[in-house]
């Protein structure tokens, strides 16, 4: 199946788009996130074109209705990359996004697919693929409307909404 680019799968869902985030570490070459590790970084937006672009897409998404929740899963004490998402993650939530946050010891019992992915509108799957590094790998990016795969991206990630913390609430350990 071919893939759409991103704004376009946001921008076609009419009611749901959910994501579920299991990696400790995304894109280390992020230049954002170097900033925000040399302690430079003291606007999560700042002059950062996508991330920018993000945050329209999910404001323009909310605004006619599409109701957005993004649940990470993610091990203690956070790594420096989860606490840069903490970080940022203020943003997204203005932008219209309702984010928690799991502790991966409460995930035991879950069943959670390999790898991170969004369902929009309860049915379709776009599994996001990256390498050992947290990069994005060569064709990242996987269309689905497996009743298999979406069954457990569905349960999965309604199974770690339920157990997680309100971004509001949660704070990082380190």
């Amino acid at each position: 199946m071919p893939v759409p680019t991103f704004e376009e799968l946001l921008g076609s869902a009419k009611v749901s788009a959910v994501h579920l985030e299991m990696r400790d570490g995304y894109m280390p070459s992020d230049p954002a996130f170097a900033a925000w590790k040399q302690g430079a970084l003291t606007d999560p937006v700042g002059d950062d074109a996508d991330f920018q672009n993000w945050l329209r897409w999910v404001s323009d998404a909310t605004g006619r209705g599409v109701a957005i929740r993004r649940a990470r899963v993610v091990s203690v004490p956070e790594s420096d990359n989860i606490r840069f998402e903490h970080y940022v993650s203020d943003a997204n939530v203005k932008a219209g996004e309702n984010i928690r946050w799991l502790p991966r010891r409460r995930a035991t019992g879950i069943p959670l697919p390999g790898n991170d992915f969004w369902v929009f509108d309860n049915e379709l799957v776009l599994v996001l693929h990256f390498d050992g590094d947290g990069e994005p790998a060569p064709d990242w990016m996987e269309l689905t409307r497996d009743e298999s795969v979406l069954g457990l991206c569905t349960s999965a990630f309604e199974a770690v909404w339920e157990r997680a913390v309100p971004h509001t609430q949660y704070q990082p350990t380190v």
